[in-house]
């Protein structure tokens, strides 16, 4: 008995360990709520009443323009969004032990972060398909608003997780606050525009 015992915790060790699946708190789901719509506030705050000029002034030939990064925040809102619905909800649960809480505040401090640059992927790279700054801030308003309702009634968000840019897997929880911080992100660089020397008064 004491061997067949000991042959069965073996067998535990050497195989992956499956986790149970976590339910998201009402305290995280309020913390994501919170998250998007103050960088949606940040959003708005850093486009408001400027001129053409301003919308697209480049700081320098290889660099974007306000409106340039204004559309690249609507079009990834969609293209994260997109994912976490038809892969990451479908995707299995994690293997692997983790602590979700800290991983959940890397993704918010490390997402925002401009010290490490990073290229745009080319279906996000901008290319006028909202037709103006104006159209891309609607897009944007509309897109977020699905995003918040979506974080608000899905259930299952720490059920699933895959590989993410930052190395390690994320559930569709911490991909929500990964897309709330890319616009962080992005909202920065905006203020890295408007804080160019030569970027026009009005």
């Amino acid at each position: 008995m004491k061997k067949l015992l000991l042959a069965i915790c073996l067998a535990a060790l050497a195989c992956p360990m499956l986790l149970p699946a976590q339910d998201l708190s009402a305290k995280d789901r309020e913390k994501a709520v919170k998250h998007l719509e103050k960088t949606r506030k940040e959003v708005f705050a850093a486009t408001r009443d400027l001129t053409p000029e301003q919308w697209n002034f480049k700081p320098a030939p290889d660099r974007w323009s306000v409106a340039e990064v204004t559309e690249h925040i609507a079009a990834a809102e969609d293209f994260l969004m997109d994912m976490v619905r038809e892969k990451v909800m479908v995707a299995p649960a994690r293997t692997e032990a983790t602590d979700l809480g800290a991983l959940d505040d890397l993704v918010l401090q490390q997402i925002p972060d401009r010290s490490h640059k990073v290229q745009a992927p080319e279906p996000l790279k901008p290319a006028n398909r909202f037709g103006s700054p104006r159209d891309s801030l609607k897009h944007f308003q509309e897109s977020r608003t699905k995003t918040l309702a979506f974080v608000k009634k899905t259930e299952g968000l720490r059920q699933h997780a895959v590989d993410s840019p930052m190395g390690k897997k994320l559930d569709a929880y911490q991909w929500v606050l990964l897309t709330s911080a890319h616009s962080e992100r992005h909202t920065k660089q905006i203020l890295e525009v408007k804080a160019d020397p030569n970027f026009p008064k009005k």
